[in-house]
């Protein structure tokens, strides 16, 4: 009989259909999903909905009889996950600890709701090393934290070597603040007034779309920045191949996708120094860490990265092979499917 879960979370990101697809294709498990249908903007009746959202789980659990239910996020819907009385359960860490933001009133309340979905669950999955630091420091069982990124579809993010002879950089996260997209294009003003040629892509789209593309036009770089707006994910590889230079600058990480998708096609990264960042990267080994929001030396960076050729080659070769070994979807879903299966027998 083929077994089926319940799904808690946004089943429309990208983190989430990675994950789901990867369960049906993998662990032939049948998939059911329930999200907050209230936007984030009505933050009232959003918060309503979330306190009634227990009994309206528990009456699909009953009615539905899935074998275990997954859920993202500890502090939102893992939460509702320890509350549905399911006998098996699994929750993610989606961000580096998901207390965020540190300085919110909520602090203490998104603590206090982590630390029971802690608790509750069966399984926790950790998709990088700097998660598990925050649950051992946290006082969670590390015996049921799990520590393996999703990984990325290595079939469609293939190598390319780009041997353009100027910086062809990438960007391929949400237009919003904490990216710090407006940093980067500072960088490459700064690189613009030293002369030096480029070309600048910015995949995605977010809040700051206008304010970005007015300030590339104070910069006197519009020329050389294309937004590409929103694209299907089956476009990025293609982009990515074209690129030899991938740039990511957030202010918080969680385990990034794009980064390891930008290492597989080859592309150099240069990150923000942070940990969800470091634990992948190396300054100067196999990628360039950057203090956040330090436009001189993101700029100074992305000049040592192009004025070093040899090094930068060495290191996109041996990312490659990182990814190959570390972040391959097919290995590492089918090792979390297998997991889910073993759990549910442990749990009858």
């Amino acid at each position: 009989m083929k077994r089926k879960i319940l799904f808690l979370g946004e089943s429309y990101r990208a983190d989430a259909i990675t994950w789901m697809k990867g369960l049906k294709e993998f662990g032939d498990f049948e998939i059911i999903t329930w999200e907050l249908q209230t936007s984030n903007t009505q933050r009232f009746n959003r918060i309503l909905e979330y306190l009634f959202a227990p009994f309206t789980i528990r009456k699909i659990i009953r009615e539905e009889k899935p074998d275990m239910v997954i859920a993202e996020r500890t502090t939102s819907y893992g939460f509702l996950a320890a509350l549905s009385g399911s006998k098996t359960i699994a929750i993610a860490q989606q961000g580096r600890t998901d207390l965020w933001p540190e300085e919110s009133k909520l602090y203490p309340l998104k603590k206090f709701i982590q630390k029971q979905a802690f608790q509750k669950a069966h399984l926790i999955h950790a998709w990088g090393p700097a998660m598990a630091i925050h649950m051992k420091a946290s006082g969670v069982d590390m015996n049921k934290v799990l520590v393996l990124p999703k990984g990325i579809d290595l079939s469609l993010f293939k190598p390319s070597t780009n041997n353009s002879n100027k910086i062809e950089a990438i960007v391929t996260r949400s237009l919003m603040p904490e990216y710090r997209h407006d940093s980067i294009l500072k960088a490459f003003g700064v690189l613009h007034q030293k002369g030096i040629d480029f070309s600048l892509t910015i995949v995605g789209d977010g809040t700051r779309l206008q304010y970005l593309k007015d300030l590339t036009k104070e910069l006197q770089i519009e020329n050389k920045v294309i937004f590409t707006g929103r694209i299907p994910n089956t476009e990025l590889p293609k982009l990515l191949q074209q690129s030899n230079i991938y740039i990511s600058m957030p202010i918080t990480e969680g385990v990034s996708a794009s980064l390891f998708e930008a290492m597989a096609c080859n592309c150099y990264p240069i990150v923000s120094d942070i940990p969800g960042n470091q634990s992948w990267i190396t300054h100067r080994e196999n990628g360039q860490l950057i203090e956040v929001d330090n436009v001189k030396m993101l700029a100074e960076e992305l000049i040592w990265s192009f004025e070093n050729p040899e090094f930068r080659n060495k290191a996109i070769i041996r990312n490659r092979k990182f990814v190959e070994e570390n972040a391959n979807y097919d290995i590492n879903m089918k090792s979390i499917s297998e997991k889910y299966h073993g759990l549910i027998d442990s749990r009858k």
